[in-house]
């Protein structure tokens, strides 16, 4: 089983967020109709949801669930 370091996780979530943010992004600015709204929202989200996901995925890598074969 090939070693997963770390940086890999937080590239991933890098990379992760800043499409997730962008559709938070278009997303918020067609609801409030507010460039800067949209802004906002994305901007609080980035920060908040990536430590979510690089816990969220250290936890999952930790696990054996879904894995075929050792």
């Amino acid at each position: 089983m090939a070693l997963v370091s770390k940086k890999r996780h937080i590239l991933k979530t890098l990379t992760w967020r800043s499409i997730a943010s962008l559709d938070t992004l278009l997303i918020a600015w067609a609801v409030s109709g507010d460039f800067t709204t949209g802004t906002s929202i994305a901007g609080i989200e980035v920060i908040t949801k990536m430590v979510l996901y690089y816990f969220h995925e250290r936890i999952w890598y930790q696990t054996k669930f879904g894995l075929k074969g050792d």
